[in-house]
């Protein structure tokens, strides 16, 4: 199998192509390499390296900076999603693109399922939005939201700066009042290669962790795993000045992939192996 992977310096990307290296021909390539909003550079590197599976990691990401930069996010997140979709389309090869918590407006407190209404509040949100659906366009196609990503070999996430302030006995702030369901790379990328490899319809999958989780807890959670006070500072979402505004409850069920087989771990459970990650490295570094 020949799997192409878009935005390969990116914290998914990167991991993606890693893992997948002794299980696959992987080309990956990163932003410099092909620019997704490019199509003729596109249909270009379709037609060389005919892939089976196209695993689009490049992204728009900034939230803040979208809102005064709506067609640049619009351009990577939408349009070039399209892109890629058609381009799969065109070769016959399995798409694969990832989504976003922020489709939903936060306002539901509960877990929110693949079936429920989208209603994002940023322009971010709704640039991935618009991707889901042109992703869709594709023949054999596999969208699967991700939300908070954490782990990989970029160990910058919200989680690793909340534990390294911790071990540095600062009192990080962070949101009691702020609802999610984090994303363990390894975990979406072992659950990217199964969907890739099964039988599983095409369709939008939630590919989180188990359960939610407000962000103070979390930060209490990686207190205890790595053995210090947990001195934070809760603060609300009301009080804290964004550019863009946040989903408030953002939680997603992930029900859709664990009746096929794919059982998520739960968010503890990852935490708890990327924390133990990071010390290894640090001690063989």
């Amino acid at each position: 199998m020949k799997v192409l992977v878009t935005g390969a310096a990116g914290q998914l990307g990167a991991a993606i192509v890693r893992q997948f290296a002794d299980r696959a021909d992987v080309v990956g390539l990163t932003r410099q390499a092909l620019d997704i909003s490019n199509g003729s550079a596109v249909e270009s590197v379709f037609a060389r390296e005919r892939p089976d599976a196209v695993i689009n990691c490049a992204a728009y990401n900034d939230v803040d900076r979208a809102e005064d930069d709506a067609p640049a996010a619009l351009r990577i997140n939408a349009v070039a999603v399209r892109t890629l979709a058609r381009a799969s389309l065109r070769c016959g090869a399995t798409l694969v693109h990832y989504g976003s918590d922020f489709v939903f407006d936060g306002l539901v407190e509960r877990l929110h399922a693949e079936g429920d209404e989208a209603a994002p509040r940023s322009v971010y949100g709704m640039s991935k939005l618009l991707g889901e659906w042109f992703a869709m366009s594709a023949g054999r196609h596999y969208v699967l939201r991700v939300a908070s990503l954490f782990g990989g070999d970029d160990r910058r996430s919200r989680i690793d700066r909340i534990a390294d302030a911790l071990r540095r006995r600062e009192s990080p702030r962070v949101f009691a009042d702020r609802t999610v369901s984090p994303s363990y790379v390894p975990d979406v990328t072992d659950a990217t290669w199964r969907l890739i490899t099964g039988d599983a319809p095409s369709g939008l999958y939630h590919c989180v962790n188990s359960g939610s989780t407000n962000w103070l807890a979390l930060a209490r959670e990686i207190a205890r795993r790595i053995g210090v006070p947990a001195d934070v500072v809760p603060v609300s979402v009301a009080d804290v000045a964004t550019r863009a505004q946040r989903p408030q409850y953002a939680a997603l069920a992930n029900t859709k992939l664990a009746a096929l087989g794919i059982v998520m771990p739960a968010w503890q459970d990852a935490v708890g192996r990327h924390l133990s990650a990071g010390q290894e490295t640090a001690q063989t570094g």
